[in-house]
């Protein structure tokens, strides 16, 4: 009976897909690698769920086709290079507070969103007599995007890279807790000291206030620009269907979530390959174990200062345990007889060889992800963005130990110290294994749950019903503002009241007490 159900169950499955195929268009202009991976990997499997999908972004796919619905690449060629070349020096080197970051953010993506839009393969889709039934925004300072959802007269959904943070939760009325729920550039995770609160609601301040009156006037500007009869950039800000979050209990701390919120987080996962046969040679006679080293696809290790890349090579040459480095040369000066270098190399399919005992990362969420997924301990050097804040959950959650890159004692005996007391004390890698099962525990996959919930919005129109009413109150009202401001009021009358009829009774009795004495 149950084989039946299961049958019954695919079959319906498979119906309802054939029937509705829909046009799904995806806006991914990050230029970074691991951006393009998460896009490229939502398209895709939504061309596998048999739709139509159609993705503008900087990198391009060399992949095979999708074998069932069908896959296009819309590639603004040139951008990526013109956006690296204009990098005036290394990410590695940069000395930006958490308070600045945000600024510098947004002005660098302004340029390229607007190179994005005046690009002429963008401007040939817009020019087209193309529909789309939704259309997939990667929400990362181009507000402006979402002006083709209603061009193209489709409903509008944002994915978050990042999980939730104060900008998305605005989007759809979702409320930000600043006294557990860090900001987009800040490195708290979970329950925050006193000053840890201070320094964090003042980076909620700042975003709020630069997001309001200086990012969203960006963003207007460009609107106004380029699309003509467009509309009002808060009308484009609010009026989203739906949230599509990278993240997961098992990855970010739990905070709350309006119903258009999904989390699905380790969707872009896939079950390792076959590995090149020097790498799987060398993982294989690891007797030791394996650490493996990344900085990611945007961060370079060949750009690390000298003495932090001396002070690596001084601390890998004293280990037992082979190093595979992902560097990104021909050359690594000083390489010691146990370290392996490549210039690229497949990281999740690393990740999953049982000989790899230790990750050392950038802390990227990307990377924070497969390491969840494969339960491999982590050593994390944060360089910029989020990247503190993954690894310090990390640390919080008893997986991973951190040295912020900029540290000033970023030296041998220091790095050697982390690397082996993740490598001896069990306790990192069984909290490690712990994340990994919480992930994977869950009712369905998160690619399964993207493509049911892209397909939910597409069924209902929109899906106003999961909209919830706060987004249509202004921020006095949502924030209570004009209530308290009214008991505030109220209670100050009655206080006056009373204070007055004190000081009548008071003064009553001290005018009877008087008459008394003369008399």
């Amino acid at each position: 009976m149950n084989i039946r159900l299961q049958y019954i169950s695919v079959a319906v499955t498979i119906l309802l897909r054939t029937v509705s195929s829909s046009k799904i268009l995806g806006v991914f202009f990050m230029p970074s690698k691991s951006h393009f991976t998460l896009g490229n990997s939502l398209a895709r499997g939504l061309a596998e769920a048999g739709h139509d999908v159609t993705l503008i972004n900087l990198f391009g796919d060399d992949q095979p086709l999708p074998k069932n619905g069908s896959y296009r690449d819309i590639v603004l060629t040139g951008l990526l290079d013109d956006f690296l070349s204009s990098r005036k020096i290394s990410p590695t080197e940069m000395n930006t507070s958490s308070f600045m970051q945000p600024f510098i953010f947004n002005t660098k993506m302004l340029g390229l969103i607007e190179k994005a839009i005046k690009h002429p393969e963008f401007l040939n889709l817009v020019n087209s007599n193309e529909t789309f039934d939704v259309v997939i925004v990667e929400q990362f300072a181009n507000d402006v995007c979402k002006y083709l959802a209603p061009y193209f007269d489709a409903e509008l959904i944002v994915f978050s890279p990042i999980g939730t943070y104060p900008t998305i939760n605005n989007m759809v009325g979702n409320p930000t807790m600043v006294s557990f729920t860090p900001g987009a550039f800040s490195k708290y995770r979970g329950r925050m000291k006193f000053f840890d609160r201070v320094h964090n609601t003042l980076i909620y301040i700042l975003e709020e206030v630069l997001h309001e009156f200086v990012f969203l006037q960006n963003q207007e500007r460009l609107l106004h620009k380029y699309f003509s009869n467009s509309t009002n950039i808060r009308n484009l800000f609010y009026n989203v269907s739906l949230v599509l979050l990278n993240s997961h209990e098992s990855i970010w701390q739990p905070v709350p979530q309006v119903p258009n919120m999904i989390q699905i987080g380790g969707y872009h996962v896939q079950p390792p390959k076959k590995l090149p046969k020097d790498i799987q040679v060398f993982l294989d006679n690891a007797e030791d174990g394996v650490i493996f080293f990344s900085m990611g696809s945007y961060l370079k290790s060949t750009e690390f200062p000298v003495s932090k890349r001396n002070a690596l090579l001084a601390a890998f040459a004293q280990l037992k345990e082979k190093v595979l480095w992902k560097w990104e040369d021909e050359v690594l000066p000083g390489q010691p007889s146990n370290v392996k270098t490549a210039k690229w190399l497949p990281q999740n399919d690393i990740l999953a060889h049982p000989n790899v005992k230790l990750f050392i990362t950038h802390g990227g969420l990307l990377s924070s992800i497969e390491t969840i997924y494969h339960g491999v301990p982590v050593l994390a050097f944060p360089v910029f963005g989020d990247q503190s804040t993954n690894a310090h959950n990390g640390f919080k959650n008893g997986y991973a130990l951190v040295l912020p890159f900029k540290d000033p004692d970023f030296s041998e005996k220091k790095i050697y110290s982390l690397l082996r007391e993740l490598l001896d004390n069990p306790k990192y890698r069984e909290n490690a294994k712990r994340r990994s099962m919480i992930f994977h525990d869950r009712p369905m996959k998160p690619m399964d749950a993207a493509v049911y919930w892209v397909e939910y919005v597409i069924r209902h129109k929109g899906a106003r019903h999961l909209r919830v009413d706060g987004l249509d109150m202004p921020w006095y009202q949502y924030f209570l503002v004009d209530v308290i401001a009214f008991l505030f009021m109220s209670l100050s009358l009655v206080l006056s009241v009373f204070l007055i009829f004190v000081r009548l009774v008071v003064k009553s009795l001290t005018g009877k007490s008087k008459k008394v004495k003369r008399s």
